[in-house]
């Protein structure tokens, strides 16, 4: 196919940290790893659209205007039934299984690259076989877990994941966890979490990658947990930034909680 300039994904090995989540979000399988870095496999696979900003956490990923073959849909489709036949039934070749995302019930692999602990998935039921306790464990009582996904952390979880899309989501500052007992009970039911700490990261790209959420996901609301120290109040400003980039009409609801575990308020 003949050159021309237009949009394709240019990636830092400077910066690759080698996660391989990058690869995990290209649905052209355009990228690939290769001794430990993400490399463009080829300009034919790269539609330029960038569903591999979003993942990367170090940001080696961007998309520049250069002179490219034009993307071919035939020769994704080829490669992505050769590397679904390369994977068929066998992990991840590279990554950490811990990270992978994953919806935790029903949960399907993916079909390459990516850390497994990354991976999106649904987590319901997913850990029976290691539910039971023996000796004193097994007098005491255990409260179900409702965590509905993973991973939690907001940099790290994939905004086209399955989980989000239309859900109620609830965006919990790191400490909230910690500080209410029941948490899960309270405000984990039924809604997937994404944690982040407004202090201790960035707030521009956490709000960048809300905005990627909104707009792939379309949540019909969006609850944020945090603590009733000031700095927390960052959390908030990131969500509504977000709502307002997104152009979306999202319910924002603020719950504050104390450090005692206690609710103080909802906005």
């Amino acid at each position: 196919m003949a050159a021309a300039e237009r949009k394709v994904v240019h990636i830092d090995a400077e910066k690759c940290n080698g996660c391989g989540r990058c690869a995990h979000a290209c649905h052209e399988g355009a990228i690939q790893m290769v001794h430990g870095k993400a490399q463009l496999a080829s300009d034919l696979f790269c539609d330029g659209l960038g569903d591999c900003l979003g993942p990367c956490p170090t940001g080696a990923i961007s998309i520049i205007t250069r002179q490219a073959e034009d993307y071919d849909p035939a020769a994704v489709e080829k490669r992505m039934a050769e590397m679904k036949r390369a994977k068929a039934g066998d992990p991840p070749p590279y990554g950490c299984p811990g990270s992978a995302s994953r919806e935790l019930k029903n949960q399907a692999p993916a079909p390459y690259g990516g850390c497994p602990g990354s991976m999106a998935k649904s987590l319901k039921a997913a850990d029976a076989a290691c539910a039971h306790v023996s000796g004193d464990e097994a007098d005491q009582p255990t409260a179900e877990s409702e965590l509905m996904n993973w991973p939690v952390q907001l940099k790290l979880v994939p905004a086209g994941a399955p989980y989000l899309k239309g859900a109620d989501m609830l965006l919990a500052a790191d400490c909230t966890a910690f500080a209410v007992p029941d948490f899960h009970n309270r405000y984990l039911r039924n809604k997937p979490v994404l944690i982040a700490c407004p202090k201790l990261e960035d707030n521009d790209p956490q709000a960048a990658k809300l905005v990627e959420i909104a707009r792939t996901a379309r949540p019909a609301s969006l609850t944020v947990l945090r603590m009733e120290v000031p700095c927390c109040g960052g959390l908030v400003r990131v969500a509504r930034e977000a709502v307002r980039q997104s152009d979306l009409d999202i319910p924002v609801n603020i719950i504050i909680v104390g450090i005692d575990g206690l609710e103080k308020c909802r906005k």
